[in-house]
């Protein structure tokens, strides 16, 4: 078989399958075309050795990577060259890989970004529906004031790392891969420091309390994000600070329930205004109370939309609905004169009025024989 087959069809996935199909998917071929269980099949033997080398590649991220934009090329020596084309692969290694190692950038290292956070934070519906501001206090590590995030003590400076000439890396050629690795004696950082700061010890960066301001716009959801950009954890020795994610989370409201930018309320109403008609009136996140009109006859289960009365779209215009839904309430509780009333009603009752009843039961008369 040949060396030249696309790694992915000889998995059988697709370019864009993830790690686990990946993964799968070897492991249902090996075990098919197993030298074990094919004794002597020297077809089955290649297929089983080229399974094998497809998945070595694609299991791993950076080869992956590699062979995703430069395919076999990326992993042999071409054309017969020379040791004078290892400088250009190392090039290709880098371009690829680069994000992954912290590899240089016009020949500066990469500085290693603070963390971001996440500040859960707790609102109502009518706060969801307004929008606000508030203020809120959190514990990070911030940048150190006595070096102003160097790291070094006040009067001194960091001095460039003699092992990595600055690049937070060192370079190793083993045999046709040229290998980058976090420089063993600066860790990464570039520099070293002969003296370091005693607030920080050298990290750049100590722990405080800052007080923050976060602005909630209008029509927020349960889980919605808000970021704050620079507020997260400083960077070590100056590096970019990481930000800050406020997820948001919505209480519980007594009335309404909500569907993206549409409200329900469950409103029982009597069985006199199911019968008669009439109008119910609730109160709005919004604060404006909202007349939902009702038609005589409604039934339990129906649902009255009010247009325009919902939650707002976030970042946009307009508002979604409110809708409600129906549940006629029987009454347990009547006074004398009202089951007086209610038995001569039902003394003219024809079976007209409640029509899906009266349907109902002609058909048990029809399922019984009449």
């Amino acid at each position: 078989m040949s060396t030249e087959t696309d790694y992915y069809e000889l998995l059988e996935v697709e370019r864009t399958a993830d790690d686990a199909t990946i993964k799968s998917a070897y492991r249902k071929l090996a075990m098919k075309f197993h030298p074990d269980r094919n004794a002597g099949c020297k077809e089955n033997e290649a297929r089983f050795k080229a399974v094998n080398e497809a998945y070595d590649c694609l299991k791993d991220p950076q080869k992956r990577a590699a062979y995703d934009r430069f395919g076999h090329a990326a992993f042999r020596q071409g054309g017969g060259a020379g040791p004078q084309d290892f400088s250009g692969f190392s090039d290709i290694f880098e371009s690829v890989f680069g994000e992954f190692m912290g590899g240089r950038q016009g020949g500066q290292r990469q500085q290693r970004r603070g963390a971001d956070l996440r500040y859960d934070m707790e609102i109502t519906l009518e706060e969801a529906f307004h929008g606000k501001s508030e203020a809120i206090t959190v514990d990070v590590a911030g940048e150190c004031d006595a070096c102003h995030g160097t790291g070094a003590r006040p009067g001194t400076s960091a001095k460039t790392c003699g092992t990595c000439a600055g690049h937070g890396k060192v370079r190793a050629q083993q045999g046709f891969f040229v290998v980058e690795r976090t420089c063993h004696t600066c860790h990464g950082a570039g520099e070293v420091i002969a003296d370091p700061c005693r607030d920080c010890r050298g990290e750049g960066r100590v722990e405080k309390t800052k007080t923050l301001t976060v602005n909630i716009p209008a029509g927020v959801d349960e889980g919605t994000r808000v970021r704050l950009s620079g507020e997260g954890e400083a960077g070590p020795r100056g590096a970019p600070a990481g930000d800050l994610y406020i997820f948001l989370h919505v209480k519980r409201h007594a009335i309404f329930e909500r569907e993206g930018t549409t409200l329900y309320a469950h409103a029982p109403i009597s069985f006199t205004t199911a019968a008669l008609g009439g109008s119910i009136t609730i109160p709005g996140p919004d604060g404006e109370r909202h007349e939902i009109k009702l038609p005589a006859g409604i039934q339990s289960g129906r649902e009255v939309r009010q247009r325009g009365a919902g939650m707002p779209v976030l970042q946009g215009r307009g508002r979604g609905d409110l809708v409600v839904r129906i549940a006629v309430e029987t009454p347990t509780k009547l006074t004398t004169k009202q089951r007086e009333l209610l038995e001569e009603f039902r003394c003219t009752e024809t079976g007209d009025e409640c029509p899906q009843s009266q349907g109902f039961f002609q058909k048990v008369k029809k399922a019984v024989g009449g």
